[in-house]
């Protein structure tokens, strides 16, 4: 019965699994706080240059929800690449097909990109720790120039989920208002039961 549900097919087309959605929808949760955490950090951190408590727990939280985000897009990639999605929107023109399957990937890539340089930043500065109560396995040796320069690409590949992400909500917004056709309805919640 699960299997049913989770393979939505509904009398307006098909939409995404259950469980498709629910990855889909921690993404944007979690990258949405990352974005403001990231910003509001470097803003304390770099441009006010204030070094207290509060500047290191937004460190802290900053680097746990990044391996959160790596964590969770690995484990929504192996969903993806073992289940599938559904067809196509049938309303989409040939060229709209193949700019939604560019920008999905591409967000997949930085999605898993930004995350590991991320990772690979706070390994060469060093930066490990977590709060005070641990720290994350080093992947490579300490090397401050190298982290200046892994940073710069983390946030510039942040800047390009940005850039994307809009891009993405706004056809998913056109779609639903200018050419009210399935697109979003595919990946709502509540796809199917509204």
């Amino acid at each position: 019965m699960q299997e049913i549900k989770d393979r939505a097919q509904v009398a307006d087309g098909p939409v995404y699994s259950v469980t498709a959605r629910r990855f889909h929808w921690w993404t944007v949760a979690f990258v949405a706080m990352q974005i403001l955490l990231g910003l509001y950090m470097t803003y304390r951190g770099n441009t006010l240059n204030v070094w207290d408590a509060l500047t290191n727990a937004l460190y802290s939280s900053h680097k746990l929800l990044g391996i959160m985000i790596l964590v969770l897009m690995v484990t929504r990639l192996v969903y993806r690449f073992s289940h599938g999605a559904p067809p196509d929107e049938p309303t989409l023109e040939p060229w709209q097909k193949g700019a939604s399957h560019a920008t999905h990937w591409a967000l997949y890539a930085l999605l898993l990109a930004v995350p590991f340089s991320g990772y690979i930043g706070i390994s060469l500065f060093p930066a490990l720790d977590i709060f005070g109560l641990f720290s994350l396995p080093a992947l490579a040796a300490p090397d401050k120039d190298a982290a200046a320069t892994v940073f710069y690409w983390h946030w510039v590949g942040a800047v390009a989920i940005i850039l994307l992400a809009t891009v993405h909500i706004g056809a998913a917004v056109y779609h639903y208002y200018a050419r009210k056709d399935g697109v979003l309805r595919r990946m709502l919640v509540k796809a199917g039961r509204y």
